[in-house]
């Protein structure tokens, strides 16, 4: 099987690892927020967001046969965390092997050299390392397919209107106006003029100030 490769993104630039891992690993979380209710038997969960899929792997350096310092090969790996005076980041990756293809940047590696020749130099190395996935925010976005989710109806105010009565209107209680509030940047909640147009988000509605969930 061939080598994994990994290529700079920005200079085009690539290399074979020495040895392929006998194995790696692909990791992907989500953050979810709880709110205990009283009354009900378990808290309530709200998406927040997705966290980066991340490519854990162990690679194998080994120069003794050449009787090369095993930095020359391992800093191929490790100059991939500096940053690029350029791009004001360190470069944008892409490993692939085989069927995996991931475009990420090195976000750990944790190198141990385990062999040495007799004038001190490194022989061997293990690195451990984390590449974290990299999309774009319009990539993101694009697939996510973002619209308007967290609003399931939009509201035109009439004269007499106000929070209270809004949200009585569309969440049969009037005394959950904040989640409106919230929703459309509204300081003063008695400030509700006729013709303004209101986003009404869905219940249940966490306010990210506070964390409160109303439902």
């Amino acid at each position: 099987m061939d080598r994994i490769q990994i290529t700079n993104e920005k200079t085009g630039q690539r290399f074979k690892v020495m040895f392929n891992p006998e194995e790696y690993s692909l990791n992907k979380d989500n953050n979810f927020a709880s709110q205990a209710i009283p009354g009900l038997a378990s808290p309530l969960l709200q998406f927040v967001s997705g966290n980066l899929r991340t490519l854990d792997m162990e690679l194998f350096f080994d120069t003794f046969e050449t009787q090369a310092d095993v930095r020359a090969e391992t800093s191929r790996i490790t100059d991939l965390m500096k940053i690029d005076p350029d791009l004001h980041h360190p470069p944008v990756l892409r490993v692939t092997w085989g069927s995996l293809d991931f475009r990420c940047v090195l976000a750990k590696a944790n190198q141990k050299f385990i062999k040495f020749f007799a004038d001190g130099r490194p022989a061997r190395s293990r690195i451990t390392v984390t590449f974290n996935e990299y999309v774009d925010a319009a990539a993101q976005v694009a697939e996510a397919n973002l619209q308007t989710s967290d609003f399931s109806k939009a509201y035109t105010t009439t004269d007499g209107d106000t929070l209270a009565t809004i949200a009585a209107k569309f969440y049969d209680d009037p005394k959950k106006w904040r989640p409106i509030a919230r929703a459309n940047n509204i300081v003063d909640p008695r400030a509700v003029a006729a013709g303004q147009h209101f986003r009404i988000p869905a219940l249940p509605f966490t306010d990210p100030a506070t964390g409160i969930v109303t439902v």
